[in-house]
C-alpha cells in the first residue's frame, strides 16, 4: 500500500509539472494571438487602400471586360494551391482540418499529379504531402510568429510569377481563417486570376481625373501582381492568427485536463491513505486482542 501511495504522489507531482508547462504555453500563445490580431488589423488598412486604387484604375475593365492576363480566366490545364499550415504541433486540430480539406479537394478535382502543384507554407503540410508523394513545387518552413512580407515575399512572388508564366492557370490559397479565439474555418480562396474586384466599389473613377506617370497600363502591370501578393500575404497573416488561437485553446484544454487528473489522483490518494490507515488500525486491534488473550492465560 505504501508503494501505491508513493506511485500516486509521483503521478500528482508529474502532472502538476505538466500543467505548469501547458499553462505557461497557453499564456505565450495568448500573447502571440494578441499581437497577431493587431497585425491583421493593421494589414487590413493597407489592403483596403490598395484594393481601392486597383478598383479605381480598373473601373472600365471591370464593367466592359479586360484583356489583362491577371484578370482574365483562361482554360485550366493546371491548378496551383498555396497551403498554409504550422511548422510545429500542439495546435489541436489546426493542421489536420486544413490538410484533410485540401486532400479531399485534390482527390475530387484532379485525376493526376500533372493537373496541380502545391506551394506549401509550413513544415507540417510539407511533410504531409511529401509522405504521400504529392506534387510539392516549393515549400517555406520556419515562418516567424509575426511574419513580415519580406520573409514570405519570395515564395509569394514565385507563385504569382508561375501564374504569369502559365505554369499553372489558376491559383488558390488554402488556410484556416481566424474567426475568434475559440474557432476557425477552412477557406479556399481564388487568388488568380483576380476575380474579387467590384466596380461598384470605385469612388467615382477618381484616378481618371489625374495624369498618370509613366502610364496607366504600365502602372497596372506593376500594381496587379502586387495586389495579388497582398491578398496572399493577408491570408498568411490570417492563418497565423488562427494558429496562435488554436495553440492557446489546445494548451488551455491540456491545462484543464491536467487539473482534472490531479483532482482525480488526489481523491484516489486520500482513499488509498484512508484505507492504509484503517488497515494499520485493524492490525493494531488484532495485536491488542492477542495481547489481552495472552494476559488472560497467564493470569489463570
Amino acid at each position: 500500500m505504501a508503494g501505491s501511495l508513493r506511485e500516486i504522489q509521483a503521478k500528482i507531482a508529474s502532472t502538476k509539472k505538466t500543467s505548469q508547462i501547458t499553462g505557461a504555453m497557453q499564456m505565450v500563445s495568448a500573447s502571440k494571438l494578441t499581437r497577431s490580431e493587431q497585425a491583421a488589423k493593421d494589414f487590413q488598412i493597407y489592403a483596403s487602400k490598395i484594393r481601392q486604387i486597383t478598383t479605381d484604375l480598373l473601373h472600365s475593365e471591370l464593367i466592359n471586360g479586360s484583356s489583362n492576363p491577371m484578370l482574365d480566366a483562361r482554360p485550366v490545364r493546371k491548378t496551383g494551391y498555396i497551403v498554409i499550415t504550422s511548422d510545429k504541433g500542439l495546435v489541436g486540430g489546426y493542421n489536420s482540418t486544413i490538410l484533410k480539406a485540401v486532400l479531399d479537394m485534390i482527390k475530387r478535382d484532379h485525376d493526376s499529379e500533372d493537373e496541380y502543384a502545391i506551394i506549401s507554407i509550413g513544415g507540417t503540410g510539407s511533410d504531409f504531402f511529401k509522405a504521400r508523394n504529392m506534387n510539392v513545387a516549393f515549400e517555406l518552413r520556419g515562418l516567424e510568429d509575426q511574419p513580415s512580407f519580406e520573409q514570405v515575399g519570395k515564395i509569394i512572388s514565385k507563385a504569382v510569377g508561375m501564374y504569369q508564366n502559365e505554369l499553372f492557370d489558376e491559383l488558390y490559397v488554402c488556410y484556416n481563417h481566424h474567426v475568434n479565439s475559440l474557432s476557425s474555418e477552412v477557406r479556399v480562396e481564388q487568388m488568380l486570376p483576380i476575380a474579387d474586384l467590384d466596380p461598384n466599389e470605385s469612388e467615382g473613377h477618381v484616378l481618371t481625373k489625374f495624369e498618370l506617370e509613366p502610364d496607366r497600363d504600365t502602372i497596372l502591370d506593376q500594381l496587379l501582381p502586387q495586389y495579388a501578393e497582398s491578398l496572399i500575404y493577408g491570408a498568411i497573416v490570417d492563418a497565423k492568427t488562427a494558429e496562435h488561437a488554436a495553440g492557446m485553446t489546445a494548451m488551455q484544454t491540456a491545462t484543464d485536463n491536467a487539473k482534472n487528473v490531479i483532482n482525480d489522483l488526489t481523491i484516489q490518494y486520500n482513499r488509498a491513505r484512508q484505507a492504509a490507515i484503517t488497515q494499520e488500525l485493524l492490525k493494531l486491534l488484532v495485536v491488542q486482542v492477542h495481547l489481552n488473550r495472552l494476559e488472560y492465560l497467564l493470569l489463570n
